[in-house]
């Protein structure tokens, strides 16, 4: 699937979607007032560049996600380690864990991330 950007508006209304969905365009709009002081037209709008980057749909007024939440932010870690780090998981660990410690219980929680990988 191709790179999805959203600018820091975008992913706070995306996550805005996320944690309400199904949710109505109407009910969209009073959250996007309340949340961002948006008229009606800049929620419509910045929905239509979601929807036409792929990450939702609306239907008949009711917007849902075509990629969820997880789905999204897995994409995104996995485009980061790919431009960053040239696609080495190993790279991105070693840099994360440069100067810090992690804890037993992480360290097997990725252990067990990994088991599952390779299965």
């Amino acid at each position: 699937m191709a790179e999805i950007q959203l600018g820091v508006i975008e992913a706070r209304y995306a996550d805005m979607i996320w944690a309400h969905e199904p949710v109505t365009s109407s009910e969209l709009v009073k959250l996007t007032a309340a949340e961002f002081n948006w008229k009606r037209t800049t929620a419509h709008n910045v929905l239509r560049r979601l929807i036409d980057k792929g990450l939702f749909r609306n239907e008949n007024g009711v917007v849902t996600s075509v990629i969820s939440r997880d789905e999204f932010y897995s994409m995104q870690s996995r485009q980061y380690v790919e431009n960053t780090f040239s696609g080495s998981l190993p790279a991105f660990i070693a840099a994360f864990t440069q100067g810090g410690r992690i804890t037993a219980e992480d360290a097997e929680a990725i252990r067990r991330m990994i088991d599952r990988a390779k299965e």
